[in-house]
């Protein structure tokens, strides 16, 4: 069993009750026919919304004309406090920029160099976890920003630096819903925004703390001897068009992206993950037979196809970025309706990999449909759990190896069962459980 879609709203009633109800959790919010229908429009004082769940109007936003879609200015506003002018959040040249800079730190071989990270967070990660019920979360986000710190800066999670920024993160992600006011209200840029107290303070204790990391390596590269990792390998890579590199601000502001992506989003894969293989035996013993042979070798690890095919469908179920957001820059017209210039055009991870015309079962738990035909057809056109196009995280293939070695490795050391409550999914930053996502674990012979 998997726990069940949260309960619709009908997306009706009065604007403060529609902002209330999206800040407790955006997925209860919307009605039952987003998983069926391919398109939806919403109208309100405020914002002017279309929901596309149509794969061709999918690939003419984000694949075919992704200029003319850029990411949404009212869904940065949230999140500009942390990130600032990162990567996830520009469009245009700016955004051009930066891919160019960031990109060859991912491309190639890589995934090869980062992996001694990933075996090592996965490691610490299996020895502080105990037997008995427990909330998975937040041990899945200790053991992300790990991978972070280690792939990042080569720095372990118990680095001081690295875990005053964890902590900062956890308190600000508390306070910090996915849509805020901020998010919702059209103002002028040069208005203030809406931010809460709580969301400035925590946003700044992190940026000031990466800011300090930045600059420590700016140092290390002056002396000619900085580690070889991902933070060395942008800062020093300059734009091939005009031969500049980022400046620490900018530097700062990617960093704050990485973490956000990368530790917030994998933990949350991997927390519901571990879950779903609680909930099916049959599946989990099959994922702890290969992490059993699983040894500390980058060849071995992309032979997984159990534990591959199981996370795979992990991110289906529950997409970590349940939603993104883009806007119409010039009119449109979409399946028969008129877009106008700004609209909001909503694509929903979480909608399109349940949708009733494009997957089979589409919320049963089922690796194996990753292996059939109509699993492959389907996930063509209805499988985003990193994006599509130009646009697509490039982080993508760190983020598969990471959550499959995890995946592994913490099954061939521990028994997993359902907790003494199943978990509710709910959109905050990331899908994460409304109570957390209880599992019991009991120690392998052996392990």
């Amino acid at each position: 069993m998997i726990p069940p879609r949260p309960q619709s709203g009908d997306a009706k009633g009065t604007l403060p009750r529609l902002i209330r109800a999206f800040r407790r959790d955006l997925l209860s919010g919307l009605p039952q026919r987003l998983y069926r229908g391919w398109m939806a429009e919403y109208r309100n004082p405020l914002i002017h919304s279309f929901f596309c769940n149509d794969p061709a109007l999918i690939r003419l936003i984000l694949q075919d004309r992704p200029g003319d879609f850029p990411k949404s200015d009212r869904l940065a506003e949230g999140l500009r406090p942390l990130l600032g002018d990162g990567v996830f959040i520009t469009n245009g040249t700016q955004w051009a920029r930066q891919r160019r800079i960031i990109d060859p730190a991912f491309e190639g071989g890589r995934l090869r160099q980062t992996f001694p990270a990933i075996w090592a967070a996965a490691g610490a990660m299996v020895d502080r976890l105990e037997p008995g019920e427990t909330d998975i979360e937040p041990l899945c986000s200790h053991g992300a920003a790990d991978v972070i710190f280690r792939a990042l800066f080569s720095l372990p999670i118990e680095h001081h630096v690295a875990a005053q920024v964890f902590a900062a993160f956890r308190a600000h992600q508390a306070g910090q819903p996915l849509i805020n006011l901020a998010a919702l209200l059209p103002l002028p840029r040069w208005m203030p925004r809406p931010h809460s107290r709580r969301t400035r303070r925590t946003a700044d204790r992190i940026r000031t703390l990466i800011r300090d990391l930045v600059q420590a390596r700016l140092a290390a590269i002056a002396a000619g001897d900085p580690p070889d990792d991902l933070a060395t390998k942008i800062m020093t890579t300059p734009d091939p068009q005009t031969g500049r590199s980022f400046d620490a601000a900018e530097m700062t502001d990617q960093v704050a992206v990485f973490f956000l992506a990368g530790h917030e989003t994998g933990a949350a894969a991997l927390a519901w993950a571990l879950w779903l293989l609680a909930a099916h035996p049959d599946w989990q013993d099959r994922v702890a037979a290969e992490g059993a042979v699983l040894g500390c070798d980058f060849s071995a690890a992309s032979r997984l196809p159990v534990t591959r095919a199981v996370f795979r469908e992990a991110l289906r179920l529950y997409p970590p970025v349940p939603m993104m957001v883009r806007a119409a820059s010039r009119p449109e017209t979409f399946r028969d309706r008129p877009v106008p210039p700004g609209a909001q055009l909503v694509v929903s991870p979480w909608h399109l990999h349940r949708h009733e015309r494009l997957w089979d079962r589409p919320d049963a738990f089922d690796p194996g449909r990753w292996q059939t035909d109509a699993g492959k057809a389907s996930a063509r056109d209805a499988y985003l759990p990193f994006s599509a196009g130009p646009r697509a995280c490039p982080g993508a293939g760190m983020a598969m190896l990471e959550g499959v070695v995890m995946l592994a490795r913490i099954t061939a050391a521990f028994r997993l069962s359902p907790g003494s409550r199943p978990p509710v999914p709910i959109a905050r930053l990331t899908v994460r459980g409304r109570d957390g996502i209880l599992i019991r674990l009991e120690r392998r012979n052996g392990a």
